[in-house]
C-alpha cells in the first residue's frame, strides 16, 4: 500500500506497547502516519514508541487507562496539541478474563466492561467529535474478535464485549457518516502476542494444529487488514467487520484449555 495514501494523517492507537496494536501503529508510522501511542503502562509505551522512532517514524508515546473517559478525552486532546489534527483511531485496549461463568465475579466482568466496551466507545466519541469538528473525515476502527462470532468456554464475558463492538460499528454508521467518517472492526482469530502466549506457551503450535491454514496469525496479518480499513481506498467500506483467523471460524474446532482455572468440586 503506498505511503501516499496516508499522507499527513495522524491517528491514536489504544494498547499498543506490545502485540497487534503496536504492529498497526508500526505499519501506520512506516506509511507516513504520525502516531500517539497509548498503552496503560508508560514505560510499554515509551519503548514501543521508541523502536518506532528508530525506524524512522513519527510517534509520540501517552499513557493511560482507557477505561478512565476523562483520561480519554484528554488523549485526544494531546494527539490534536501534538500533531494538529487526529484522522486515524484505532480503539485496540482490551482485556481478556477467562474464567468458567459459574465462577464468574462482578468484579470481573465490570473490569471487561470498562476497558473493552467503554474504553472504546468514549474514545470512539470523543475522536469522531474532533473528526466532525475538523470536517475532513476520518477513520475509526474497533478491535473484535473471533470469539464474537464463535463460541470459546470460559470466555462468556470477554465474546460478549467482542460482539458489542461489532454492533456499535453498524450503529455508528448512521451517525458517523454524514460527516465522512467510517467505523468498521477486525476481529482477529489466533494470534500470536505476549498476552497469549502468557496464557498458554505452547499457543503457537496448539492453535496452528487447528487452524485450515496450517498456522496461527502474527500481528502484522491483523495489521495488514487494519491498514486498508484505515485507508483512503476503504472509503466505500463502513460498518463492516473482517475476520482474520484463517478460516478457523469455518470449522471452529478447540483445543485443550487446561491452563484456565477450573471451579473447585
Amino acid at each position: 500500500m503506498a505511503e501516499e495514501l496516508f499522507k499527513n494523517r495522524a491517528a491514536i492507537v489504544t494498547g499498543a506497547g506490545v502485540g497487534i496494536g503496536f504492529e498497526i501503529a508500526r505499519q501506520l508510522a512506516l506509511q507516513g502516519v504520525s502516531i500517539l501511542l497509548n498503552d496503560v503502562s508508560m514505560g510499554l509505551a515509551e519503548t514501543a514508541a521508541e523502536q518506532i522512532r528508530s525506524e524512522g517514524g513519527v510517534c509520540k508515546a501517552y499513557a493511560c487507562d482507557v477505561g478512565d473517559v476523562e483520561a480519554v478525552r484528554q488523549m485526544v486532546g494531546a494527539a490534536v496539541e501534538a500533531f494538529g489534527q487526529l484522522d486515524i483511531t484505532v480503539c485496540n485496549a482490551g482485556l481478556t478474563v477467562w474464567g468458567d461463568f459459574f465462577e464468574y465475579t462482578p468484579e470481573m466482568l465490570e473490569r471487561l466492561i470498562s476497558v473493552n466496551l467503554r474504553g472504546s466507545y468514549f474514545l470512539a466519541q470523543a475522536a469522531a467529535r474532533q473528526m466532525r469538528e475538523q470536517g475532513s473525515g476520518g477513520r475509526i476502527l474497533f478491535m473484535s474478535s473471533v470469539t464474537g462470532h464463535q463460541s470459546i468456554q470460559y470466555l462468556s464475558g470477554y465474546s460478549m464485549t467482542k460482539a458489542a463492538l461489532e454492533m456499535l460499528a453498524r450503529n455508528l454508521v448512521v451517525e458517523l457518516s454524514p460527516y465522512g467518517i467510517t467505523v468498521n472492526c477486525v476481529a482477529p482469530g489466533a494470534t500470536v502476542t505476549p498476552r497469549n502466549l502468557a496464557d498458554d506457551p505452547n499457543y503457537e503450535a496448539i492453535w496452528g494444529r487447528i487452524t485450515p491454514t496450517g498456522r496461527v496469525a502474527f500481528p502484522a496479518d491483523i495489521a495488514n487488514a487494519a491498514l486498508f480499513f484505515l485507508s483512503p481506498a476503504a472509503a466505500q467500506v463502513t460498518g463492516q467487520t473482517l475476520i482474520v483467523d484463517g478460516g478457523w471460524s469455518r470449522i471452529s474446532p478447540t483445543p485443550s484449555l487446561d491452563f484456565v482455572e477450573k471451579p473447585k468440586g
